[in-house]
């Protein structure tokens, strides 16, 4: 099967040697997402929840430079700073995916790329 790789740019994608997504076949696995745009700035500020709409709204557009949709996920997983704010990761959370419904996780992590990130996302789809 074909692989595809798929870079956002990001700065850290060279240094560790990475994609923002692998598509092989019909499977497309995005990497850890964080709210950086593409001036490698925060975005959402210090809002849990605009932090992760902004990090959901990254993910559709690589799944639809690889020919996806949001549709398509059947599973995220959400490695966050603060546990305690569950319900503003949950909310944008459910925003885009509750008529989707994937598997997902969330998980308290220590820290992230950077102490400003309260959020990241990975993804897995599956075209159909």
């Amino acid at each position: 099967m074909e692989r595809i790789n798929y870079s956002s740019g990001a700065i850290w994608e060279d240094i560790v040697g990475y994609s923002r997504a692998v598509k092989i076949g019909n499977m497309i696995e995005v990497t850890g997402t964080v709210a950086v745009d593409e001036n490698n700035i925060l975005a959402g500020g210090d809002s849990a929840y605009e932090q992760t709409r902004f990090i959901i709204q990254k993910i559709e557009r690589i799944l639809q430079n690889a020919g996806a949709s949001l549709k398509d996920v059947i599973r995220t997983r959400m490695f966050v700073t603060d546990i305690s704010r569950w319900e503003e990761y949950g909310k944008a959370h459910g925003e885009f995916f509750k008529d989707i419904r994937p598997c997902t996780t969330m998980v308290q992590v220590c820290g992230l790329i950077g102490a400003e990130f309260l959020i990241e996302i990975e993804a897995t789809a599956i075209i159909s």
